[in-house]
């Protein structure tokens, strides 16, 4: 098996970008293929069986770069389609339910933790079940936060309407005093420093696709996948529609220029 092959990771969007950032920390030498559905995004309002359906179409834009592991960067697909990405894949497949569930619990001293999400991963109770399979006393309060995701799409990072709107979605949480929030979303560390103002410092984020990226270190190590290369990392973009704000945005976020980003044809808005 050739470790030189790369990291396969894909959302529904820009937000699994964040994902990239963590791998590309944790694992400097790991080659990444990165695939976001832009024409079909947002996937958190969507019935589960087009999210699986979707979840299919993504795995296979991957599995066509000869991947050696996947990584669904999208918490929606990660609650609802896990299963039919594993059973589809025929290589390691790591969702970020389960490591966000897991630091979460480690780090809420209180037993108080607060899930915000799409309404998909909400409603799925993935992370209120994975906390209670980990921890039974914990308290869990999810919230839904649906425009969190197109806001983040447009770079709204520090508009004020983000914040109004932030402090609407945020304020059950801040009732329930939970000293833990569990960033159910990868866009959602996009809007990481509005979303701790409104919920002040003493909150910890857990941001799921940091903690994903410790699962996925592990992993390859365990399964002796990892890229022994020196050499700078390559790293492919490809995208179902290529808007303007994809490639401001996700240069934005990771600090370094997308080169050519490929657009995927046959995907329906």
């Amino acid at each position: 098996m050739d470790n030189a092959r790369p990291i396969g990771v894909f959302d529904s969007g820009i937000g699994g970008m964040t994902v990239v950032r963590a791998i590309m920390q944790h694992l400097p030498h790991e080659n990444i293929v990165y695939f976001g559905d832009t024409a079909r995004v947002p996937y958190g309002p969507k019935s589960p069986q087009v999210v699986r359906e979707y979840a299919l179409q993504d795995t296979d834009v991957l599995l066509k770069h000869d991947v050696k592991l996947i990584v669904i960067a999208c918490n929606t697909v990660s609650a609802v389609a896990l299963d039919v990405v594993q059973k589809r894949a025929k290589v390691p497949v790591v969702g970020v339910i389960i490591p966000g569930a897991e630091a979460a619990v480690k780090a809420s001293a209180k037993k108080r933790i607060g899930i915000i999400g799409t309404l998909g991963t909400i409603f799925s109770n993935a992370y209120t079940n994975a906390i209670r399979q980990i921890d039974p006393a914990v308290k869990v309060t999810g919230q839904p936060c649906p425009l969190f995701v197109p806001l983040a799409e447009e770079g709204w990072i520090d508009h004020k309407a983000t914040e109004l709107i932030a402090k609407e979605y945020l304020f059950p949480l801040t009732l329930e005093k939970v000293d833990t929030v569990v960033l159910g979303c990868t866009h959602y560390p996009i809007l990481r420093k509005i979303i701790q103002k409104v919920l002040h410092s003493d909150v910890t984020l857990i941001d799921s696709g940091e903690a994903t990226t410790v699962a996925v270190k592990k992993m390859l190590k365990d399964m002796h996948l990892e890229n022994t290369s020196t050499q700078k990392p390559n790293l492919k973009f490809f995208v179902s529609d290529v808007p303007h704000k994809f490639m401001e945005i996700g240069e934005q976020f990771l600090g370094t220029k997308l080169g050519k980003v490929h657009r995927v044809e046959g995907f329906l808005t």
